[in-house]
């Protein structure tokens, strides 16, 4: 699992020109979820993001979480982090999970940091084209991926 994590100023999220999600100051996260991803990964992804000390303190430090800093977390889901662009010019989505995997594990994510943390998390619609709009504080973005399982 990928969580492309940008902390904002503000994000909004639309389909077919209507608001879907929205957030003040907090994080972004784009989400993509991998074809061998389960729960384990779903809950390393989610505590890592709301625990992750990307905020800062008075002293302008990275210090505080999002859940210290009390934003929200707007969550997208998207299946081209896993693009592998290494061969020709077309991306290949091989390793993306099946979206009727992904939208489960998605679903999941976003209850985890909900109910588990407590946090205030919007979302786009899962599978639509979806224009997102947000204001990189820092800017500071940053990649957290799962460990990867051996598979076999």
């Amino acid at each position: 699992m990928r969580v492309l994590l940008q902390r904002v100023r503000y994000g909004r999220v639309a389909v077919d020109g209507e608001t879907c999600g929205r957030i003040g100051p907090g994080l972004v996260a784009l989400v993509g979820i991998h074809r061998g991803d389960g729960a384990g990964e779903v809950r390393f992804c989610a505590d890592k993001c709301a625990g992750l000390r990307i905020f800062p303190d008075d002293g302008g430090r990275f210090n505080r979480s999002v859940l210290e800093a009390e934003g929200g977390i707007l969550a997208v889901s998207q299946f081209t982090l896993y693009a592998d662009c290494r061969r020709g010019r077309r991306p290949s989505f091989s390793e993306a999970a099946p979206p009727a995997v992904a939208a489960v594990l998605f679903k999941a994510f976003v209850e985890r940091l909900r109910v588990e943390h407590g946090l205030h998390v919007e979302c786009g619609r899962f599978g639509a084209h979806m224009d997102v709009e947000l204001a990189n504080d820092g800017p500071v973005t940053v990649l957290v991926e799962s460990p990867r399982r051996e598979e076999g």
